[in-house]
């Protein structure tokens, strides 16, 4: 956008360089995408050369060394050039899990090659379709046999599972009655997709409203070498939160790119589009929308910087995480309806690329956490509110 704030400066050439690429892939390229569901690999392989997918990895493993700031950063501006990171990010904020808890011989076999483009590590098998969100109920199983675990399953809402090597697999490996408390008995896996697909892993692709390249897969059966087990069996909910909270904030500064990329389309709009001799920018009644969504965003992107700070400082960061998601959601949501409403019948054409980022923000009132539940999380964690689920 033309207004600059001093966040904006941390991380100045990073964003400068994620627009110069994001310059190669115009709104014709993510069109024709979206109408064929087609997956942006031409754009996930010049973010992969250019290093923005390694920004977490450490430096002693081919990577940039970064923190959650700095990737923050990259997912927001290729947001606010018209793009979608849904297609990667989660390269990003599996990240966490394997360098908080992976072991030495796991970092130095895998990071090195995820960092150099030679493994993608894009699968985070979690959601199923009778859990949902509700991840403790989860029943896809993991048995220990001699030197491997024995997966059976299914997993929902994989998204880019068929452009993945790597899949981190969240799976219980102790009954639930078994466990002595409710988040125990489930275990985190490095899944290898490229051993195991079309025999004992299957993926079905799901056709949703945007393009998000999202799979069911079924495991039957399914041998992982139990030196593929991330830390200790039975503690993996706990290694998946530290990946979620990073999800969340990274997710909510996607939604800031979307919200400044609806606000700087609709402002040029305004300005341009005359009727009764006049912009229709001059009326209050298509301005105050773009103001409110200006400010939301502000205020929004405030948060997300703080969580993103928190995180980086090894602070816990639930409530912000949390608040960050949810306040960049409902930001971008207002944007998107508000651009659509700026441009009348034009925000529904296709070559405008609005009802396609409208589509895919819509996304992130639902997951990867639905807003209810991060309403409920906050009234019982920070407001002390009786536990409601």
């Amino acid at each position: 956008m033309a207004t600059k704030h001093k966040h904006d400066d941390e991380h100045a050439d990073i964003r400068e360089g994620v627009r110069a690429l994001c310059a190669k892939f115009p709104g014709e390229y993510w069109r024709a995408l979206d109408r064929e569901r087609a997956y942006p690999k031409d754009f996930v392989a010049a973010l992969t050369e250019a290093g923005y997918l390694a920004a977490l990895i450490p430096e002693e493993y081919g990577g940039s060394g970064l923190g959650l700031s700095a990737a923050a950063a990259i997912l927001e501006e290729v947001h606010a050039c018209g793009g979608n990171g849904a297609a990667c990010h989660a390269q990003m904020y599996t990240m966490g899990t394997i360098l908080r808890h992976g072991n030495a011989e796991q970092k130095a076999t895998y990071l090195p090659k995820i960092a150099a483009g030679e493994s993608r590590l894009q699968a985070f098998g979690v959601t199923e379709p009778t859990s949902g969100t509700d991840t403790l109920s989860l029943r896809t199983t993991a048995r220990k046999e001699g030197d491997h675990y024995v997966i059976n399953g299914q997993k929902l809402w994989t998204s880019r599972a068929e452009h993945s090597d790597l899949m981190l697999l969240l799976a219980r490996t102790t009954p639930r009655e078994q466990a002595k408390r409710r988040t125990d008995g489930l275990s985190v896996f490095l899944v290898d997709m490229r051993l195991a697909l079309g025999t004992s892993m299957n993926i079905t692709p799901v056709r949703t409203m945007m393009n998000h390249a999202t799979t069911q897969i079924f495991f039957d059966d399914l041998r992982v070498p139990a030196e593929n087990l991330i830390g200790v069996e039975g503690q993996g909910f706990r290694y998946i939160l530290a990946g979620m909270n990073a999800e969340r904030i990274l997710i909510a500064a996607e939604c800031i790119g979307d919200a400044k990329w609806f606000i700087e389309r609709a402002t040029a709009y305004a300005k341009e589009r005359v009727l009764f001799g006049r912009p229709i920018g001059e009326n209050q009644g298509v301005q105050f929308p773009i103001a409110r969504a200006y400010a939301q965003m502000r205020a929004a992107e405030l948060m997300v910087y703080q969580a993103a700070a928190k995180y980086e400082a090894g602070e816990g960061v639930g409530a912000e995480a949390n608040l960050a998601k949810l306040l960049a959601a409902d930001a971008s949501w207002y944007a998107a309806d508000m651009c659509v409403q700026t441009h009348g019948g034009f925000g529904f054409a296709e070559e405008y690329d609005i009802e396609r980022k409208f589509r895919e923000t819509r996304l992130y009132q639902v997951a990867p956490i639905s807003t209810n539940l991060i309403l409920s999380y906050l009234a019982e964690h920070v407001l002390d509110l009786p536990r409601s689920y």
